[in-house]
């Protein structure tokens, strides 16, 4: 069926149920960002591929919302579906919640799969309907539309070692329990997979590009229990648990063991599924409050920042590699993008302990980089010769860690604005890079810096500027980030975060340049302690395109000094012609 056609379908199904509007989250029972196959529900209504947005269908009209990164992409993949697109964040788009309200009458029943709803979207959307005299129901009616949806995998569950994981499952839970106490809580639920895995130290394959498993976690003071298909689970993983004092339970019965409960204080974050505070809500107290295990897995210890240091050669390598692959071969053969993005791959499949791409490379060719998050399919992307500009952006998934990078570079002759552009945009990385700040900032408070060449042009983005990055775990980690919208999580020691500022010209060309950073302690005053940020990623940029007299004298310091820890890292891992390019690359300006 066409998205236009699985439109029609979902209004009948509507119509039987006497239903007026139903909202298509893009989310699974955990809330994921990435998702498994057989939850990618909104993309497969609407066609649209992106990882963030929403669809809404009344009886008579649809539309997505969808925010920045998705602008471009989201108009070509809508074509013909009969869904309008809403860009989220635009002055004069409106609230999906008011469209609704606007598009419906008095008594109207909205419905949602509360399953794939989080309760903080429940709560929002229940409370402004019922202002306005509408209903919301929880009814998944594309359990009956999409009736092939497949099931889920039986990828294995393995150990992710001590070594590498820094701290014990015991460890965690005995930390996790202190944190409960302090909320008077008596009973914990976690379901975000990324938390799940990194609370017992196993890692999986469910969701493409993330190694993660489908599952939950029952925390009490005396008992955990993980629920996973225990099929799934080898025999390293079994053992793990029992040492641990993690009793095992089959993922399917996770709901009846929640009906089980009665008089527990339990602690549940509010982007966990409405299902969830459904079943627990009549017999016991709910206490809303973040996982306490989140802001844990995001400030890395000593032996995941090891892991960080480790594979950033690894993938440098293959980034070096794969980039004198390129620039030496465009023109002469051909080549398109998808396969431009498997030629990355085979490179960094060479590397120690490769899992894995941390993501589906992004690999956008002129007008194609515009497109912030494209993804090149395998029949019809874009032929590649050697004019113009490529952004390529991608990452890896090794045993000892994640990487994101991202590298914009000249195919052919390219004009003084896009060098301009690269120049504004590689300024906005390097002094978010130097930056100096005092314990107690946010993401918020640092954005500018990223931005201020832009603004100084008239010109900015439509992206956040830098997002947690985990552990040989989801290449997107909350709760730290850096962008223009408040985010009241400080910034502190050992959390990993992008640096990736950008620009975008439609249908011309797109720029982006990306390293991951970690926060380091920079030193004590009598004012407060100072942070500052150490770069993890190692790769050249293409200095050809960077245009010198626009640079400080510190930005081209700090680029000189990169460039010979680049060097220094790199340089004894290549050889022959490969080298000779590398060291040239990397010379000062």
């Amino acid at each position: 069926m066409t998205a236009k056609e699985k439109v029609a379908s979902l209004r009948e199904e509507m119509k039987r149920n006497n239903i007026d509007a139903f909202i298509v989250y893009s989310a699974d029972p955990h809330m994921s960002e990435y998702l498994p196959e057989q939850w990618q529900e909104r993309t497969w209504l609407s066609g649209f591929t992106g990882s963030a947005g929403f669809v809404v269908v009344t009886l008579d009209k649809a539309g997505l919302w969808t925010d920045g990164r998705y602008f471009t992409q989201a108009p070509i993949e809508l074509k013909g579906s009969g869904i309008d697109l809403f860009k989220d964040g635009i002055e004069g788009t409106p609230n999906y919640i008011d469209w609704i309200i606007s598009q419906t009458s008095e008594n109207a029943i909205v419905a949602v799969n509360a399953l794939a709803t989080s309760n903080a979207n429940w709560e929002d959307v229940k409370a402004k309907l019922e202002k306005k005299n509408r209903k919301l129901i929880d009814k998944p009616l594309l359990n009956t539309v999409w009736s092939d949806r497949g099931t889920p995998s039986k990828n294995p569950v393995f150990v992710h070692p001590i070594e590498l994981a820094g701290r014990s499952v015991v460890e965690k839970l005995t930390e996790i329990r202190e944190k409960m106490k302090k909320e008077d809580a008596t009973a914990h639920l976690i379901s975000s997979l990324d938390d799940v895995a990194w609370t017992v130290n196993l890692r999986g394959s469910d969701v493409d590009c993330n190694p993660v498993f489908l599952g939950y976690i029952y925390i009490s003071m005396d008992k955990a229990i993980l629920f996973v298909d225990t099929e799934k689970l080898e025999e390293d993983a079994k053992k793990l648990m029992k040492d641990s004092g993690v009793e095992v339970k089959e993922y399917e019965d996770f709901f009846d063991y929640l009906a089980s409960l009665k008089d527990e204080s339990i602690l549940i974050a509010p982007n966990s599924n409405q299902s969830i505070f459904e079943a627990v809500k009549a017999n016991n107290t709910i206490i809303k409050k973040p996982v306490p295990g989140h802001l844990m897995k995001a400030i890395k210890n000593g032996a995941e920042l090891e892991g960080f240091e480790t594979v950033m050669v690894r993938d440098g390598v293959a980034m070096v590699k794969f980039l004198h692959w390129l620039t030496h071969n465009v023109g002469k053969e051909p080549m398109n993008e998808y396969q431009i993005g498997q030629k990355l791959l085979e490179f960094r499949k060479e590397g120690k302990n490769f899992v894995g791409n941390s993501f589906d490379s992004i690999v956008g060719y002129k007008g194609n980089g515009a497109i912030i998050h494209y993804s090149a399919p395998e029949k019809g992307s874009a032929e590649v010769t050697n004019e113009g500009s490529i952004l390529v952006d991608s990452g890896g998934q090794y045993l000892e860690g994640t990487t994101d990078i991202t590298r914009t570079l000249p195919l052919g002759e390219v004009n003084e604005e896009f060098k301009e552009d690269v120049t504004r945009v590689l300024q906005g990385m390097i002094r978010l890079s130097m930056v100096k700040f005092p314990k107690g900032t946010k993401g918020v408070h640092l954005d500018a810096f990223a931005r201020m060449a832009l603004w100084q042009d008239g010109k900015d983005y439509n992206h956040g500027t830098g997002h947690g990055v985990g552990s040989f775990m989801n290449v997107h980690e909350g709760p730290q980030n850096i962008r223009k919208d408040l985010n009241p999580v400080d910034l502190v020691e050992g959390m990993v975060l992008s640096n990736e500022p950008g620009y975008y010209v439609e249908g011309k060309y797109g720029i982006r340049h990306e390293n991951l950073i970690v926060v380091k302690e920079w030193k004590k005053t009598e004012w407060n302690t100072f942070y500052e940020f150490e770069t993890l990623t190692l790769c050249p940029f293409f200095t050809s395109i960077v245009l010198k007299d626009m640079l400080s004298q510190e930005e081209i310091d700090w680029l000189n000094d990169y460039h010979k820890t680049c060097e220094e890292k790199l340089a004894p891992h290549l050889e022959g012609e490969v080298k000779e390019w590398f060291l040239e690359l990397v010379k000062p300006i």
